[in-house]
């Protein structure tokens, strides 16, 4: 069966869509990612609205069985200008109005985050949450238009988004860090500034996202200490016709900003 994966070399695709285009694979999504995070002790989660389903500004990247019917992981990009702030803004907006002010200033040439990053245990070791999503996410990032990148990043998270190219935004919060989802808990903000030339990553990262770039659709062989995966990648996001970065700019400067903190919209990178 294609939805059960092999312990030696597990096979699966890496997909691309935005949110309003493909429902059924949504609501999988947030599925696997609520049973992840109740996993690790975080309840409030199981009660979130979820409104990222019906924001034509969210993009969404994958990981599924070859016949599509289970989900082993995913992260989301949210465009700065859809029908809701990002969720950075919503975390952390009310402990440090700047946020607004700063999405607001890089939305003006496009701007967005990478966000709601997860994978199952079934997969976990094999570089699925790790890095093969991420350098996705980049590879992306000209199809959508955005130029820029926010995340919200938990602790063991940092050292390997710097890696591929984020950097600890100093301008907000105590240099960069707020007290999220809650007051035990770190979470950290980061920005990629440079979408389009990759400059602040590792040559081998930088590498990969370029050749995907180059072939979005195309069956590779990842490994990861000495672990193999097939990911048959499709990323090339279908129906961009009906997609306008313009218009989504021009919203993303009419935005009311909201001091309240949306504690069940958890979405870490």
């Amino acid at each position: 069966m294609d939805s059960v994966l092999s312990k030696d070399k597990p096979v699966v695709r890496l997909r691309a869509f935005r949110a309003i285009d493909d429902p059924e694979t949504c609501a999988l999504f947030v599925d696997g990612h609520m049973h992840v995070l109740t996993n690790f002790g975080i309840q409030k989660i199981t009660s979130a609205r979820n409104e990222w389903l019906h924001n034509p500004a969210v993009f969404v990247l994958i990981v599924e069985s070859l016949d599509k019917k289970k989900v082993f992981g995913g992260v989301r990009i949210h465009v700065a200008g859809g029908t809701e702030p990002l969720p950075i803004e919503q975390a952390t907006g009310a402990m440090d109005p700047y946020v607004y002010d700063l999405v607001k200033q890089y939305a003006l040439s496009g701007t967005g985050e990478g966000c709601g990053l997860w994978n199952s245990r079934e997969i976990a070791g094999y570089g699925i949450g790790s890095i093969f999503l991420t350098r996705a996410g980049l590879a992306v990032a000209p199809q959508i238009g955005i130029k820029s990148l926010f995340a919200l990043c938990a602790p063991y998270t940092v050292k390997l988004s710097e890696t591929i190219g984020y950097r600890i935004e100093k301008r907000v919060g105590n240099n960069g860090t707020f007290y999220y989802p809650k007051l035990d808990l770190i979470a950290t903000t980061m920005i990629y500034e440079d979408l389009e030339n990759l400059s602040t990553a590792s040559e081998e990262d930088r590498t990969a996202v370029m050749e995907l770039r180059k072939n979005p659709n195309i069956v590779r062989t990842e490994v990861l200490r000495k672990k193999e995966i097939e990911i048959h990648y499709e990323i090339n996001i279908p129906k961009l016709d009906q997609w306008s970065l313009a218009d989504t700019i021009t919203n993303s400067q009419k935005q009311r900003t909201t001091n309240k903190i949306d504690e069940t919209n958890l979405n870490l990178l």
